[in-house]
């Protein structure tokens, strides 16, 4: 097993025994029933050393829940970093979260957003991860009893401490492997776990705005907004 695996791993372990009550109903931990396509990811674009890991906050229902890869919109997945293998399911699941694997018909803005401005860019996966990498926070999508998503910020502190704890711990060890000079939160909440869990590192950490469609600025036009941030970073496109 070899040392991404490892965190993997020990990762899922950690997160198995939590709980999580009302409002959340189900949760759906995609690096279980969707390993394989993580696995290819890590095995294809994790190689090392990164100049940047841009680090989101948790799957989307339609991204990575569906294809096991961060802000995992399928046809980026499949089409342009040509990783597909069977998916499974949870083992409970809620009927307007269906997990439909690479057969899903609804797509995710923010995957197809992000992804859309490394294909735009970089036109290859390969010229995208030979500086950069995209990782997510928490592995765990939550869900409320009408089918709401909850992230992991609106989750209940007696519950939050622990699911933080071990998602800090693996970060930690993740950009250890990586070796990255900056790491960028896809959003304040992920810019602020970075903060916490990586004190102790001296790697650069900054924010990008989101493309989520929740996000007025990201609708405006959200390639050249996270640009100019970048650029702001020291970081050259």
């Amino acid at each position: 097993m070899n040392r991404l695996e490892s965190i993997v791993s020990d990762l899922v372990n950690g997160l198995r025994p939590l709980k999580f009550g009302p409002p959340v109903s189900h949760v759906y931990n995609p690096l279980e029933y969707a390993r394989e396509p993580y696995r290819q990811y890590h095995a294809k674009y994790a190689f090392t050393p990164k100049e940047v890991v841009f680090l989101g906050m948790n799957p989307g229902p339609w991204g990575m829940a569906q294809t096991g890869i961060p802000f995992g919109e399928i046809n980026a997945v499949r089409d342009w970093m040509k990783i597909s293998a069977p998916i499974g399911t949870p083992a409970e699941m809620h009927p307007k979260r269906p997990v439909l694997g690479f057969e899903c018909t609804k797509r995710e803005v923010s995957g197809k957003r992000l992804w859309g401005w490394a294909q735009k860019t970089f036109q290859t996966p390969h010229r995208f991860f030979s500086r950069f990498f995209v990782a997510n926070y928490c592995p765990l999508l939550f869900i409320e009893g009408s089918g709401r998503n909850r992230t992991p910020d609106q989750i209940r502190a007696a519950e939050r401490n622990p699911l933080q704890e071990v998602c800090d711990h693996a970060l930690r060890r993740t950009i250890k492997h990586l070796k990255p000079n900056y790491v960028i939160g896809v959003g304040r909440f992920a810019e602020k776990r970075a903060r916490v869990a990586l004190s102790d590192n001296k790697v650069k950490i900054g924010v990008i705005t989101h493309p989520s469609p929740a996000n007025p600025k990201a609708n405006r036009g959200w390639e050249p907004v996270i640009i100019k941030q970048l650029a702001d970073l020291g970081i050259r496109i």
